[in-house]
């Protein structure tokens, strides 16, 4: 059975056809659900470009393609475009086979409305809160109140409505939009004439084993230290204009410290205007986009402290992926990631205050620094390959088999 999974996020395709990535899901993704079903359509936007761009990888080819979505960039611009962008969802729009929406996406609340309509069985991937996502201080639209209801409206149901749903959480995801039932896959029947709807997690996080280091960070105890974040510079929610007030009271304090900023979008120049503006500017470096995997990890192992300071997350990749460095890290209190951190390495969300003085304390403490990478790397294989693809499997065998029991019955 072929399975259609649709999502926001978009790809750079080629002339050639060939589909890009450069911030994620390539083709590693994607071949988790090839273990399972025989062939994979993605339905996302499509950004033409006229040759790869440098640091991305492949995504499509051996039964991984992608049906393309016209591309968009914010409301209005959706607005704008939305004849186009509903003929290509429209023809990306299955026969048959088995599809799962990861949600929230405006792409894939579109695609659940025809689906309702024919009704046919969804699966949902809930891997982000509209909730938090237009929460006030992150998304700065006079219809954002507007946006949130709807939205997190939009998700509930699809949760509801759909034959399974997979977080990306332990908990928090699942606490605001509920699956109809609780039951392992090893309770599902599907000789019966009814099924119950499975829920379970598994994050998004490709930790092979390479990906976590063999041993504990060597805390070196003096300045000058050396912070990192990762995330995107499209949207104000990962509160990276927090990080640099945060940077810059921290050095009117007499810390001697530099930050990284690994990722790109339209807020980078306003941002960098800030540091410049603080009078931190040589001490704050815009790295742009690096390729995932080992040109990410070599940065990673030469930072003393990851933070994030995020306003909206669901359960957050970049921050599993720097604990697996043995990397000591702090950040907001929203979405999942009270499930990584202690209660006393978190500060309130857009406290920049809250956030230098948390940074302070941690990096002043060599013994502390010490015991938080020692856990980090624990918490960190919980999160290997080995740990969750069982668990991811055996909810993409419960969807494969329910969609082929219910399209049996016509």
């Amino acid at each position: 059975m072929d399975v259609t999974v649709a999502l926001e996020m978009h790809y750079s395709v080629a002339p050639d056809g060939s589909v890009w990535s450069k911030i994620g899901q390539a083709r590693s993704f994607w071949e988790r659900y090839l273990e399972v079903f025989d062939r994979v359509a993605i339905v996302a936007r499509a950004i033409p470009v006229a040759k790869p761009p440098e640091g991305s990888l492949r995504v499509d080819g051996d039964g991984i393609h992608l049906r393309p979505v016209t591309n968009y960039q914010g409301p209005e611009q959706f607005v704008l475009r939305y004849p186009r962008v509903w003929r290509s969802v429209r023809a990306a729009m299955p026969e048959r086979g088995a599809v799962i929406l990861r949600v929230g996406s405006q792409i894939a609340d579109m695609i659940e409305g025809k689906l309702r309509e024919r009704n046919r069985p969804f699966a949902v991937e809930v891997v982000s809160d509209p909730y938090e996502v237009f929460g006030r201080g992150v998304v700065d639209h006079p219809l954002r109140r507007y946006f949130r209801w709807k939205f997190t409206r939009s998700l509930k149901r699809q949760c509801l409505g759909a034959i399974g749903a997979a977080y990306v959480t332990r908990s928090a995801l699942q606490a605001r939009y509920p699956c109809r039932s609780h039951f392992s896959v090893s309770d599902v029947d599907l000789t019966d004439s009814c099924f119950v709807p499975e829920s379970t997690y598994y994050s998004n996080v490709e930790l092979s084993a390479e990906s976590i280091a063999e041993t504990a960070l060597r805390v070196k105890g003096t300045g000058p230290y050396r912070l990192i974040t990762v995330g995107t510079l499209e949207r104000a929610y990962k509160a990276t204009d927090v990080l640099i007030d945060a940077v810059a009271d921290c050095v009117r304090s007499g810390l001697d410290l530099t930050c990284s900023i690994i990722g790109d979008g339209r807020l980078r120049p306003s941002l960098m205007s800030r540091a410049d503006r603080l009078g931190v500017k040589e001490r704050i470096s815009f790295l742009g986009w690096v390729t995932a995997g080992e040109p990410v990890r070599r940065i990673l192992d030469g930072c003393d402290l990851y933070v994030m300071p995020s306003k909206s997350e669901g359960l957050p990749r970049a921050l599993i992926e720097a604990m697996a460095r043995g990397l000591p890290c702090i950040g907001s209190d929203v979405g999942g990631i009270p499930e990584l951190l202690e209660p006393e390495e978190m500060v309130p969300a857009g406290d920049f205050k809250a956030l230098s003085r948390k940074i302070q304390e941690v990096l002043m403490n060599p013994s502390r620094m010490a015991a938080l990478s020692r856990r980090n790397l624990k918490v960190a294989h919980e999160y290997c390959d080995t740990v969750l693809n069982q668990r991811r499997k055996k909810f993409y065998e419960f969807v494969r088999d329910v969609t082929r029991e219910l399209e049996a019955r016509g």
